[in-house]
């Protein structure tokens, strides 16, 4: 590209129906833990355990459960048209199961979808973003294969009572970062894909799919084979062990599977992985089960192949080890580091790999480390613009700070600030609160017209007469890198 093409492609506009979504999830700003009778999830058990960071529980946290109409505010705000947010299994089964139902605790989802609609703002509702009700944890939680009933009834659930205006649904939110027991929760899927196909698409009209979370894999030394096939595993054994059977066979990859058995006749004495088996009706029943592809990304990682030995886990097992090249950025989680151009490759992988035959669009279910955003935004419209990738849907994670997970309050990452020591939970837009809603306002990268002075941090504007050249500096090296081999991967 020469500089007036740059400028020219900078001033595009991302498609015209494109939808722009911030997201929250359900433990993480609820807050109201017991109130109106909600049951007791696997977060509340574990942050009253004090194995939080400082002690710290999610049993107020953002005082969402109270704060309807504030967190609705915000997202006008943010011109967003699209709200991504998950519903407690537990405030509306309290023991998991159907004759548990909270009626109270259904009337808030109602409120909140309502409230969404009347400010123009469409609802994407996740069914599962990993607070299991603790009843069911109980009784060997996703292990225990009568979870798939228990989690079908709850699906059918939301899809009768908010499906009249809930038209995109999320059946789980990146699953393999909370369970290595994945067989019941693909089947669990299914079934609920089912039930939407069967019972309500006709009359509701929506889609179901599932939002998987991936890292980039690339290969340490691209000229070494090793390391190229190294790569491949990486992204079998975390994103392929869910995406194949959905959206490929029904079935695991055969890479994936050949792995584990081979790691078996290796190692006789410790086993480091086993992978059920799918029947024939199971593996039918599974695939095509999506209406869009949800991807979740943050980082990549540079990946090279090695002897696992009888090591259990994923590195183990594959045979790969991972690590980041020393120039990436470093956020403020310890292991997200910046390499938007991974990004790119991994919407290229996906694509080829398993978009081919099923022609369903791609959802970006959570993104945008805010450091990074102004990157990731690029990547995307490179991705869409030149290599005609159909992402539909861009997702920041998240609304506003929460309470994430063993570390509390400790991380933030949303788009707006929460005073934790405020009973009240004040919420104050961040810098990129003010760039996500003028991307949005422009439906891209018109420069000129974003970023007012007088709307954020004085320390901010200095760079102000800088952004259009760092902006033509990130997008001309993310070409220019993933130019090189993106044909070959």
């Amino acid at each position: 590209m020469t500089s007036s093409e740059r400028d020219a492609f900078l001033h595009e506009s991302f498609p015209v129906n494109f939808q722009w979504a911030t997201s929250s999830v359900t433990f993480k700003v609820e807050g109201g833990w017991l109130e109106d009778g909600k049951g007791e999830t696997i977060w509340d058990r574990f942050g009253h355990e004090n194995k939080v960071f400082d002690n710290q529980t999610a049993d107020l946290a953002c005082d969402s459960y109270n704060k309807v109409d504030y967190d609705v505010y915000l997202l006008r705000g943010l011109n967003v048209n699209t709200y991504q947010f998950s519903i407690s299994w537990a405030r509306i089964f309290p023991t998991g199961y159907r004759g548990s139902q909270s009626e109270k605790g259904a009337l808030y989802y109602d409120k909140l979808i309502n409230a969404l609609i009347e400010s123009g703002i469409e609802p994407l509702i996740t069914l599962y973003h990993w607070d299991l009700p603790q009843a069911l944890q109980d009784y060997g939680g996703w292990t225990n294969a009568s979870i798939i009933e228990a989690f079908k009834d709850y699906a059918d659930f939301c899809f009768s009572r908010f499906g009249d205006r809930v038209k995109t649904w999320n059946t789980f939110n990146s699953p393999w970062v909370v369970s290595h027991v994945t067989h019941n929760m693909l089947k669990s899927h299914a079934e609920v894909w089912h039930v939407y196909d069967d019972k309500y698409r006709k009359t509701q009209g929506g889609k179901v799919g599932i939002a998987l979370n991936s890292d980039w894999a690339e290969p340490l030394d691209s000229s070494r084979a090793e390391d190229i096939a190294a790569a491949d595993r990486y992204l079998q054994f975390m994103l392929g062990w869910f995406a194949h059977p959905i959206f490929v066979d029904g079935d695991y990859p055969a890479i994936l599977k050949t792995q584990i058995e081979q790691k078996r006749k290796e190692c006789p004495h410790s086993e480091g992985a086993r992978l059920p088996v799918f029947t024939p009706q199971e593996s039918k029943r599974i695939q095509g089960t999506a209406d869009f592809f949800g991807l979740t990304h943050y980082t990549s990682r540079m990946v090279n192949s090695s002897n696992g030995g009888c090591t259990p886990g994923p590195e183990g097992v594959g045979n790969f080890y991972s690590d980041i090249d020393p120039s990436w950025s470093s956020t403020a989680s310890d292991w997200i580091f910046s390499a938007p151009w991974g990004l790119r490759r991994l919407l290229h992988y996906i694509s080829t790999e398993y978009l081919k035959t099923t022609k369903v669009p791609i959802y970006i279910t959570g993104n945008g480390i805010i450091l990074m955003l102004t990157c990731v935004l690029l990547v995307y419209f490179v991705a869409i613009l030149l290599d005609g990738v159909d992402v539909q849907l861009f997702t920041v994670q998240s609304l506003m700070d929460g309470f994430e997970g063993q570390q509390g309050y400790s991380q933030r990452f949303g788009l707006h600030h929460v005073n934790f020591e405020d009973a009240d939970r004040p919420r104050t837009p961040k810098q990129s609160a003010y760039f996500y809603s003028q991307v949005i306002k422009q439906n891209g990268f018109a420069i000129q017209l974003m970023l007012k002075p007088q709307s954020i941090h004085a320390s901010f504007c200095a760079i102000l007469p800088l952004l259009p050249v760092v902006l033509l500096m990130i997008l001309f090296s993310i070409i220019k890198y993933d130019n090189i081999s993106l044909s070959d991967r």
